[in-house]
């Protein structure tokens, strides 16, 4: 009984002790406001401000990057390497080359995906008319066409493979040139 006492008293003076401190924790969001209000009084110096005149010139992101015309030589004979450097190297490569590929092989990929879906089904209806049919020339017509509409099922689903592939494969070649991600879209 005395130990209980003497445990339960340990607890209440623990308890007040806890309630004491916690207010003293607290601080009010004037308190702060204030506080930093004397802080931002005591500096002296103003934080420094950097823009882009202090990065300097970004470097080239590609080695097709186009360099700035210098003031000595004129802009059309500029212009005119740059077209036959762009009729050698293959076509620009600018957001409307890598938007179109990027829709190019995303509508494939829906078209294969819903062709994989309609085959599915097929198949389905195929294989749901076998097990309704009694005669053997019939179900042996509906296995055959089965067979290939799985045949035809197994190549699309191939082909969607494929074109994943190579939606990840414009993705990461698109990020090595340093293509914005918008150009994606």
């Amino acid at each position: 009984m005395r130990i209980t006492t003497v445990c339960l008293s340990a607890v209440v003076v623990l308890a007040g002790l806890a309630a004491s401190a916690r207010p003293a924790l607290a601080q009010g969001l004037g308190d702060v406001a204030r506080q930093e209000e004397e802080r931002r009084k005591d500096v002296k110096t103003p934080a420094k401000l950097y823009t882009n005149k202090d990065l300097g010139a970004p470097p080239a992101s590609s080695p097709d990057a186009p360099k700035p015309p210098s003031a000595s030589t004129p802009a059309a004979p500029a212009a005119d390497e740059k077209a036959k450097d762009a009729a050698k190297d293959g076509p620009v490569k600018d957001q409307k080359y890598w938007s179109g590929r990027k829709k190019e092989i995303d509508a494939k990929l829906e078209r294969d995906k819903v062709l994989a879906d309609a085959m599915q089904s097929r198949i389905n209806g195929l294989t749901t008319d076998f097990a309704a049919r009694s005669d053997p020339a019939q179900r042996a017509i509906i296995e055959r066409d089965r067979q290939r509409a799985v045949a035809e099922l197994d190549g699309l689903q191939k082909s969607i493979k494929d074109e994943q592939k190579a939606a990840g494969d414009l993705d990461e070649e698109a990020r090595k040139a340093g293509v914005p991600p918008g150009w994606l879209r």
